[in-house]
């Protein structure tokens, strides 16, 4: 688990091919070598990737071919900036929102704006990660634990502070760049549970499909048909 504030801009050394078209990425960091072992996981550009190899500030990940379909993981090439955040410990404090680093879709940047003391980007997103945004929710952008401030009906847009953009790769984006997108955790489990619910369901003849009704809530416990209001 992670929590979106990152800890360093490491940088590609090498990408090569690995297995079934998968990657294995060599990057250097500035971490205290101490501080990494191999097995532990690192969100890399928002992706969670397991260090399979150190040698001194310098880890090496394997990349999937799954991973390399669903995030941005396969267009890295040597010399780029990439997020990095090591995993959490019992004593991390939870600065940002709880970030798993499983990518759910790719978006596509529209603009990047400068303001006065901040810098507007839109992102246009899948219909399926958009819908589960919203106005002053978090959302997750290359790893990075950021506040939804407006969305429409394809893109959403989040204000960047200074020193985020200077600390991440944010600095780096420009129209048409491709960034990973985690949408909140809690937003996802919600989600999943109300289309269970509305799968579950069944209504009776005049009742509307997919809602909350007294015989759904009678026939899963919740409501005692037989009660006596004297009770």
């Amino acid at each position: 688990m992670f929590t979106g504030i990152i800890e360093d801009l490491g940088q590609v050394e090498r990408v090569q091919t690995g297995p079934q078209g998968g990657r294995i990425l060599t990057v250097a960091t500035r971490f205290d070598p101490t501080s990494l072992h191999v097995g532990d996981s690192i969100a890399t550009n928002g992706v969670c990737l397991t260090m399979t190899r150190l040698s001194g500030q310098t880890f090496e990940a394997d990349a999937g071919p799954t991973t390399i379909e669903r995030t941005t993981i396969g267009k890295l090439a040597a010399g780029q900036k990439v997020n990095l955040e090591r995993a959490v410990t019992p004593t991390t404090r939870l600065g940002g929102h709880i970030v798993a680093g499983h990518v759910d879709g790719i978006g596509r940047v529209v603009q990047v704006r400068p303001n006065e003391n901040a810098y507007t980007v839109e992102i246009e997103a899948p219909l399926d990660v958009l819908g589960l945004t919203i106005a002053r929710g978090s959302v997750a952008v290359d790893g990075i634990s950021l506040t939804v401030a407006s969305r429409t009906d394809r893109t959403f847009s989040i204000m960047v502070i200074p020193h985020t953009w200077r600390s991440t790769t944010m600095q780096q984006l420009s129209a048409g760049a491709s960034v990973n997108i985690e949408i909140d955790l809690i937003a996802r489990y919600v989600a999943g549970l109300v289309q269970g619910y509305r799968a579950a369901a069944e209504p009776s003849p005049g009742e509307p499909r997919g809602r909350l009704t007294e015989t759904f809530l009678a026939e899963h416990g919740f409501v005692n048909h037989g009660a006596s209001s004297d009770e």
